[in-house]
């Protein structure tokens, strides 16, 4: 399987930031969920709002995608509110961080054309955290489903045990748990896996590659693009 990767500052391209929307609004109703705080489109004209987009190699699919959304005195990161509405918790939290830098990797979600190639739960993980640098952030932020919580944990992400119960939430909807997640030192990531820590930082390094990917269903060439 052949795919791109492409990483695009949202208001430079609106066009294609509406198919992401749609490609996460449709994963979504296929779960049955109606309506989640990242599935807004407020930040469609952010300038501090980034999209990573997996296409087909021609361009007329879409895959998956996610996007890293910079907190900003305009703009609270979409888990904020959700949070919010079972632990009001998470604004002091935030808070507390001071004027750092902080984002959240957001609306990650890939296809079911492609479920089970890794797209969702680690490709796209370890671009989140590539890229963040690229962009200044100091602290990045998620929430994950557990099925991919393993798979934040290696690109260097941990629960936040101060929110929530033990930092899990029924979210988006009653029956779904989501985990809060933090990672606090972007830069060195020193809670990734060593395999992980190892590819992120080529990534960053070398964010114009093409790369044979393994994933759980075999192997993947991705295209990256990913330079901001």
């Amino acid at each position: 399987m052949v795919a791109k990767i492409r990483a695009f500052k949202s208001p430079d391209d609106v066009e294609t930031s509406l198919r992401y929307v749609e490609g996460h609004r449709k994963v979504l109703e296929s779960y049955g969920v109606k309506k989640v705080t990242s599935a807004s489109i407020d930040w469609l004209h952010d300038p501090q709002t980034y999209v990573v987009l997996v296409e087909s190699e021609d361009g007329e699919k879409i895959y998956g995608g996610g996007r890293i959304q910079i907190r900003s005195n305009e703009m609270k990161m979409p888990m904020e509110d959700a949070i919010a509405k079972i632990d009001q918790g998470i604004y002091q939290y935030v808070d507390n961080i001071g004027n750092e830098s902080i984002a959240e990797f957001c609306g990650l979600f890939n296809s079911k054309e492609v479920a089970g190639y890794g797209i969702g739960s680690i490709f796209l993980g370890r671009i989140g955290v590539a890229i963040a640098t690229q962009v200044g952030v100091k602290y990045l932020m998620a929430l994950c489903s557990p099925a991919t919580l393993r798979n934040c944990a290696r690109v260097g992400f941990e629960i936040i045990r101060d929110l929530g119960n033990n930092g899990t939430f029924y979210y988006p909807k009653e029956g779904l748990v989501a985990t809060a997640l933090i990672i606090k030192d972007i830069e060195n990531l020193p809670g990734a896996n060593g395999e992980e820590r190892e590819r992120i930082f080529d990534l960053r390094q070398n964010p114009v590659q093409e790369a044979i990917e393994k994933g759980p269903k075999g192997e993947m060439d991705i295209y990256y693009n990913t330079k901001l």
